[in-house]
């Protein structure tokens, strides 16, 4: 009997041993389940997450480029740019040409080139554009340092995906010279290469200024001969050319304005201009940073008169903004001699369309003319009209009776040379009193 009881307890054991297994085995498989459905919030912000990256060519001073996928929030402790500065280079909104100067970059937005500068790298979220493509190809050699001497270069385009992976895809340059080399040299006479943010606004503004200017140049060598054409034929299908000309012309006019404006109102603004200078900033700030870090060392009074007079001397250079006012009083030229041509453009328009008024309007004077003289025939014929009228009553008088053939011929003859008399005296008094020419 106790060996009996024995074996049953044992087996009750093992039994309660399998069950607790069974148990935790089917806890085990609801958790995993549980775990892989994640809660439907999650993944929508995921999606949402995935859909603010974007694709951003990335050009440091070296030269050296390549694409990085980043976000708005990663480009704005990048930069030290607002939300509201980064909504200028949104593509799917509007915004008017614009060049914003803040502590950290300075941001472009002028007609298909957006950008963001700052001191030691430029990000540009359109670089897959079609129209930005000749940009980005070349802006690598514009930025680099050595951006004098033409020669060929060789840069890499490495597209950096968020998992890691990067693909290296060479990309052949051929770097040009700036266009303006005057500014290169300023002050006594120094030669000193401009800063990489600087190069980098000039080549901005110059790619920006050559667009317009090639669709200002496209648009003369159109519209000139159109509208001679239609001087000496007015037709339909050449009034619907000058139209759509002239809608054109308005359109490129407002671009040029808007960039024109822009450069104005930099040109005028000191500070503005004062917080473009990027990297003298920066190496104003490491050099305070050095300072102060003596002064740790130090714990003097010489060391605080060195930083006060070093941060004295350091802050002026927002007063010395002769450099980048020449950079753009230069492109300034460019864009308002641009705008000069679209101006004689216009007035050449005005001026073609008031001769074509002039035109229709003696047209006009002719065809009213012409009206006036018809319908005083029409009134001389009216009363010969009336004079046969009065001829064809029924009454008896002694023509009637006494008439002849030839009597008849004098009658009609008379009635018709009446008419032509009038006629020729209502011309007459039409042009001496000035109504008719």
């Amino acid at each position: 009997m106790p060996r009996n009881n024995a074996e049953n307890s044992l087996a009750g054991d093992e039994m309660r041993i399998s069950r607790a297994v069974a148990a935790e085995e089917d806890a085990n498989h609801r958790t995993a389940a549980t775990a892989s459905a994640p809660p439907h919030p999650q993944a929508g912000g995921r999606r949402k997450a995935s859909a603010s990256i974007r694709a951003w060519l990335v050009v440091s001073d070296s030269g050296r480029s390549y694409l990085e996928e980043a976000g708005k929030h990663s480009i704005m402790r990048r930069t030290g740019l607002p939300a509201r500065d980064l909504r200028v280079l949104d593509p799917q909104l509007s915004y008017p040409s614009t060049i914003l100067g803040r502590e950290r970059a300075i941001v472009i937005n002028l007609e298909h080139i957006k950008a963001v500068i700052t001191a030691t790298e430029v990000l540009v979220p359109n670089s897959r554009d079609p129209l930005v493509i000749p940009f980005v190809q070349e802006l690598p050699a514009r930025v680099s340092s050595s951006h004098r001497a033409p020669q060929q270069d060789v840069s890499e385009f490495v597209d950096v995906s968020t998992d890691g992976a990067a693909k290296v895809m060479p990309n052949f340059q051929t770097q040009l010279g700036s266009p303006r080399h005057a500014l290169d040299a300023y002050g006594n006479g120094s030669n000193k290469v401009l800063p990489f943010e600087f190069r980098a606004l000039e080549f901005c503004l110059e790619s920006a200024c050559r667009l317009l200017e090639s669709e200002t140049l496209t648009l003369e060598q159109e519209a000139y001969p159109a509208l001679d054409e239609l001087t000496s034929k007015i037709s339909t299908l050449n009034l619907e050319r000058v139209r759509q000309i002239k809608s054109r012309l308005v359109a490129i006019s407002g671009r040029v304005q808007k960039v024109r404006d822009e450069l104005e109102h930099l040109l005028d603004d000191d500070m503005d201009m004062a917080e473009m200078y990027l990297s003298e900033k920066q190496a104003r700030q490491r050099d305070i940073e050095n300072v102060e870090l003596e002064m740790v060392d130090a714990r003097d009074e010489d060391a605080k008169t060195e930083r006060e007079s070093t941060a004295g001397g350091l802050s002026g250079f927002k007063l010395n903004i002769e450099e980048l006012e020449m950079l753009l009083e230069a492109y300034f030229v460019q864009i308002d001699g641009t705008l000069n041509k679209l101006s004689t453009l216009r007035e050449y328009v005005d001026d073609t369309e008031d001769y074509i008024n002039i035109m229709l309007d003696e047209k006009q004077n002719q065809l009213l003319q012409m009206g006036v003289m018809l319908s005083t025939a029409t009134l001389v014929v009216t009363a010969g009209v009336v004079v046969v009228g009065i001829f064809g009553m029924n009454i008896i008088i002694d023509l009637f009776k006494v008439s002849t053939y030839h009597q008849f011929w004098e009658t009609v003859g008379g009635t018709i040379g009446g008419c032509i008399m009038l006629y020729i005296f209502a011309i007459y008094w039409g042009k001496k009193s000035g109504l008719l020419q």
